[in-house]
Order: structure tokens, then sequence, then C-alpha cells
């Protein structure tokens, strides 16, 4: 399991959404990246959540789109007039993340829409999983592509590792915020969705998903231990959420209920 790398060349135009003001990139490679700075106000545990959970939705066969490393260099802060993106591009040199761009895809809109109910179930499931406090009414982080629905912005998510220490016993908890879920008054399939997407998660595959996230995210004033021993706990996080009974999953049921 691998994520590609490629060089950004050229900033192309800021999106000033949220606190960590993503950009529009062109690579190396002619693509059109969202770029997330691993030098923006949430710093680099953000892409660690973006990449784990990203990855994670991708296991499960939900509709996200493809994640890549970016080299960025800070000489490309010379063309930028807005010294706001100078300095987050000067903060931001090495190896960041970004999500691949999907021209003319459009805010997902509960009110317009109809979620297939299976869909709408594996992805509440998804984030009461990962712990997304970010995919609500109000920023819903999902959008519509060629009529299907794709899901993006995870960095929210796996909130329990900012000042984290390592300890893994809280990983069995609910996840009560799922309340709060945009697509939860579809999710009418929460009990098979849990057979489905638990069953797609193996230990190996979740140890995969952890092995990707680079070194030079996981070193720092925050950090626990090396690399190897964060990423350790990680996946004995994630491994023992799936562990009998599903908390977070009946917690989810309840919500909607």
């Amino acid at each position: 399991m691998t994520l590609r790398t490629v060089s950004a060349t050229r900033y192309v135009t800021p999106l000033r959404e949220g606190g960590s003001m993503p950009a529009i990139v062109e690579a190396d490679d002619d693509g059109m990246y969202v770029l997330k700075f691993r030098g923006a106000g949430q710093g680099p545990r953000a892409l660690v959540a973006e990449l784990i959970s990203g990855e994670i939705a991708r296991a499960l066969q939900l509709p996200v789109p493809e994640i890549v490393l970016v080299e960025l260099d800070a000489d490309l802060a010379r063309t930028e007039g807005d010294p706001e993106i100078q300095d987050l591009i000067k903060a931001s040199a090495g190896l960041n993340l970004a999500l691949d761009y999907l021209p003319g895809a459009a805010n997902f809109d509960p009110v317009a829409e109809q979620p297939d109910p299976a869909l709408a179930s594996d992805i509440v499931w998804f984030d009461a999983f990962i712990s997304n406090v970010d995919r609500t009414v109000r920023n819903p982080n999902l959008l519509i592509w060629h009529r299907r629905l794709t899901l993006i912005d995870h960095g929210a998510s796996l909130y329990f590792h900012h000042g984290w220490d390592g300890d893994t016993g809280g990983a069995g908890r609910p996840f009560p915020l799922i309340r709060d879920h945009v697509l939860l008054p579809w999710a009418s399939d929460l009990e098979a969705a849990d057979a489905r997407l638990s069953a797609r998660l193996s230990p190996e595959r979740l140890a995969g998903i952890v092995a990707l996230v680079p070194d030079t995210w996981l070193q720092g004033g925050d950090a626990f231990g090396p690399p190897d021993q964060q990423r350790a706990a990680y996946t004995h996080y994630l491994q023992q959420r799936l562990t009998l009974p599903h908390a977070f999953a009946q917690e989810a049921q309840r919500a909607r209920v």
C-alpha cells in the first residue's frame, strides 16, 4: 500500500474555508490538487487525520478523492503577493498532503438531495468510527461530483490525538456527537453497515494505512515517542475500536432513534 508523491509547481488560488486555508495547486504530473498545509494552524496532526481517515474510507469502498503526498518548495512563495500566503508556504516547506481536485463539484444540499440509505448508513458508521466532528448540516464536507456523493476534509477527525500521550484506553468509547451528523436522517441501515464495514477493516489493513503516515508529521513538540511508537499507538487504538461491542455504532443507532 503506497501513496503517490508529487511536487507542487504552481500555487493557483486559496480556498478560504475554515482555519487551515487550503489551496488549489498544480503539480509536476500536470494534475490539480487541493493542498492541505503542514504549517497551518492545526499543524501536522490534521494531515495525519486526513490521511488515516481518508484511506480508511477508501478501504471501506466509500467515495473519496485520491490522496497524494506533495513536496512543497518554500521558493514558491516568491510569486505570491499575500504575506499570509507567503508565510504559510514557507512554514509548510517539505512534505504536505493533497486531495485530487474535483472540477465542477457542488456542495451537498441536505434539503435538495436524497442520498441512498445504504450509503448514508455507511458514511455515518465511518464518521462514528473515526470520531469525525465535521460532517454536520452547517458544514457537511460532502460534494456531489458526477452525480455521486463524495467525502472530503477529514482533518478534524481522530480529534483525540491532539495533545495525545499514546494512551488507547478510550478507544472503546461511543461518539455522542454523531447525533449532529448531516446524513443521520437517511441512515436507516446502520446495523447492516456495522457488520458489512467492520469486516473490511482487518488488523493488517489498518496497520498498512497507518504505516503510510510520514515520519516528519510525527515529530515535534507534541510527539510522545518516535514515529514507529506513535504508529503502533494509532494502529492499536483503531483495532481496539473494532472490538465488540461497537459502542460507536450503537450510539449512532440510538441517536437516530
